[in-house]
């Protein structure tokens, strides 16, 4: 039988005969290693993978009070004012702090794997142009990216795809980055993040709009009235594409205790985290058409992978700049969210959208194809004469 002294190091006596006794909470387990009570033998993913033998699933008295005391305030109210803060305590940290896992493409969400094999980056540049396709950019038009990170897509969109671009996101830290990497790469006249939140978007109308797992921090209480302004934002003729993660219908206590942890400890205010049947029923009651909707859970899993090795790789940087806890949380973090990934207690979709009119021309989706790996002319040079062609992965660097 497998023994927990085979994985963990205990510096609390009392937590080791707690475990001796027989399974603990999860939550006993992780808040533990955050406080530095126990540590790893071996890898994390080690003991991850073995971990029915030795926590539990259960509901304890610190998640009952932080969720009277935090979550439920937070999913009633959902103001402007309150959203602010979250995001800006969570995404103004620091740019290193999530330079250290995201890698140099600085994208937040899935990726997108032609094989198993690729490079986060090469799998990111996927992800961007998948999107980009979908959506079926073209030059000169309108775009916009709600909850746009650190401004990667929309950078990317005016770059190789000579749209005009505008991100959107509460993040002064981002934005910043946003347009400084913008103006690196030359687009600034055709590109630019601003930061504002989403219920201040001008009400202007464009052709194409993305929104890449924001929408789950627009909490429960908003979500019908963010599809509502979607909808009122996008050109008839236009395309919507959402790419949002979700715990799965038909819940396993696993999902529930995972969901509270990164509640708590990683996306505090992200409470519209929901399945399928649940989000695109508020899509078609705001008048949405779907077109396609893909799930890229296992890709999720592969690019948290990619995440989590970049993050040990940097724990001397994190821990000198930032202390141990904050290295713990995020290396339990990107371990067992890679396997909630890879189980499928959560999911990851991309859905492609339109509005359900009678004179929305449906024979744009003939013959739609992606050309993801082959090497075909990118838009560099932005001219009247410039290619159309889409770019590859293996031409461009974001």
């Amino acid at each position: 039988m497998t023994k927990i002294n085979e994985y963990l190091e205990f510096n609390d006596k009392n937590l080791k005969k707690r475990f001796m006794k027989g399974k603990v909470p999860m939550e006993t387990f992780y808040e533990a290693y955050f406080a530095g009570d126990l540590d790893f033998k071996k890898n994390i993913c080690e003991f991850l993978a073995e971990r029915n033998h030795f926590v539990k699933f259960s509901l304890t008295s610190s998640h009952l009070k932080w969720a009277v005391t935090n979550f439920i305030p937070e999913v009633a109210i959902h103001s402007k004012k309150q959203d602010q803060r979250i995001v800006r305590e969570h995404y103004d940290r620091g740019n290193d702090f999530f330079g250290w896992f995201l890698g140099e493409r600085m994208v937040y969400t899935s990726a997108f794997f032609q094989n198993p094999a690729e490079t986060l980056e090469q799998a990111q540049d996927n992800k961007l142009n998948l999107v980009c396709q979908k959506l079926q950019l073209q030059k000169g038009e309108s775009f916009l990216d709600i909850g746009c990170g650190w401004g990667t897509l929309a950078r990317h969109a005016a770059k190789h795809y000579g749209v005009d671009a505008t991100g959107v996101t509460l993040s002064k830290n981002q934005a910043e980055y946003g347009n400084q990497r913008i103006a690196q790469d030359g687009v600034s006249d055709i590109a630019r993040i601003l930061c504002l939140d989403y219920r201040d978007i001008p009400e202007k109308k464009f052709k194409k709009i993305s929104s890449l797992e924001m929408v789950e921090h627009v909490g429960m209480k908003n979500l019908q009235s963010f599809y509502d302004q979607v909808y009122e934002l996008l050109e008839d003729d236009g395309v919507f594409l959402l790419q949002w993660a979700g715990l799965r219908r038909a819940m396993k206590p696993e999902d529930l205790i995972w969901g509270l942890f990164m509640n708590r400890h990683v996306f505090p205010g992200a409470d519209a985290s929901l399945c399928g049947h649940a989000m695109l029923k508020r899509m078609e009651k705001t008048n949405f058409e779907i077109h396609s909707m893909e799930n890229v859970t296992i890709h999720y899993s592969l690019t948290i992978k990619r995440w989590h090795d970049n993050w040990v790789s940097n724990r001397d940087a994190v821990v000198k700049a930032y202390g141990d806890r904050w290295y713990r949380i995020w290396n339990f973090f990107l371990a067992w969210s890679t396997l909630i990934a890879e189980q499928g207690n959560a999911g990851c979709f991309q859905v492609v959208l339109n509005k359900n009119l009678d004179q929305f021309k449906r024979t744009r989706w003939i013959g739609q194809r992606y050309s993801l790996g082959e090497r075909v002319s990118s838009f560099e040079s932005r001219s009247p004469s410039a290619s159309r062609s889409q770019p590859s992965v293996s031409q461009m660097t974001v």
